[in-house]
């Protein structure tokens, strides 16, 4: 196992880490925002109502684009079990 494959691998655990959560935390991002706009242009001090709608929001978000973001996930997860034994063969 040399050090270019294991950078490689982490790179790409990593860019696909960045492609599954971006879109909820994208969604979150401006659903808290618009929410706080909301609550200060009406004044309403409800503490459990932004988390709330980002809650719902961001369970909304990952079951609408769960076959996007899955497809990378399992592709990535096969590409890693095949090349286990390469990566853990001593030398």
């Amino acid at each position: 196992m040399d050090q270019a494959s294991v950078q490689m691998h982490v790179g790409g655990a990593l860019a696909q880490f960045m492609t599954l959560a971006l879109p909820p935390l994208i969604a979150a991002l401006v659903v808290g925002l618009v929410v706080g706009i909301l609550q200060a242009a009406t004044q309403i001090q409800d503490q459990t109502m932004p988390q709330t709608v980002k809650l719902l929001v961001v369970v909304a978000v990952l079951a609408l684009f769960v076959p996007l973001l899955s497809a990378p996930l399992v592709e990535g997860a096969k590409q890693v079990f095949t090349d286990f034994p390469a990566l853990t063969r001593p030398g």
